[in-house]
């Protein structure tokens, strides 16, 4: 996956904040996924991936309802920042 930055971190927060609180982790673990999938795809064969896009977290997120971001910022957006933090934390152990 391509290295993270805050528009990475915004848009995927907003995907998030869009599945119910129980099922973010999981559904954060495989947009990661999804973004590292595409990595390897563009770099393999020098082109974009179909659907998720150019191997960033903004583009695999932006493929997600409000992953290109609307609605004002909440304590639940701020939650799944955590969420997004976290995930990457466990993926990596320091993905900064």
């Amino acid at each position: 996956m391509r290295r993270i930055g805050l528009m990475d971190l915004h848009h995927a927060a907003r995907a998030v904040q869009m599945v119910a609180p129980p099922l973010r982790a999981g559904f954060c673990d495989r947009l990661l996924e999804r973004a590292h999938a595409a990595d390897k795809y563009v770099k393999r064969l020098h082109k974009l991936h179909p659907a998720w896009g150019d191997g960033s977290l903004r583009a695999a997120s932006m493929t997600y309802p409000c992953g290109s971001g609307c609605g004002p910022d909440t304590p639940s957006l701020k939650a799944c920042y955590l969420v997004v933090l976290r995930a990457l934390e466990h993926r990596s152990g320091n993905p900064w």
